[in-house]
């Protein structure tokens, strides 16, 4: 099976920028394509953007369009989220998932990370 640890994770005020990071197990990483998702306190884990296994197309949620941007290295078993223009709305837990396609769907995604808490300051 695939492991996953997010990094990266904190507090920053609005407008600000960060990045995290999810580090996958084995060498069958290049294999999966990847997705990020997040939960806020009260509401249902929703879709942030995925990305396919080559790397060569991504999707956004409306809500992070134009701000949050994912990317992989796979000779490093990484895959990256960069949010810039950081809104207080953005404040949720964020988990990066593994699955056999790229995907908004959560039950596409059989490989979860445990999850890193980002708060977003007004």
């Amino acid at each position: 099976q695939v492991q996953l640890v997010e990094s990266g994770g904190g507090l920053v005020q609005a407008g600000g920028s960060l990045r995290l990071s999810c580090a996958a197990s084995g060498r069958t990483f290049s294999s999966y394509a990847m997705g990020w998702f997040r939960q806020a306190p009260g509401k249902e884990r929703e879709f942030v953007a995925t990305i396919t296994w080559s790397g060569s197309h991504t999707t956004y949620a409306e809500s992070v369009k134009g701000r949050f941007t994912i990317s992989r290295a796979n000779a490093r078993n990484l895959v990256y989220l960069q949010m810039n223009s950081l809104k207080p709305e953005d404040t949720a837990v964020y988990y990066c998932a593994a699955g056999v396609v790229s995907s908004t769907i959560l039950r596409e995604y059989p490989y979860w990370g445990q999850g890193t808490q980002i708060t977003v300051s007004s």
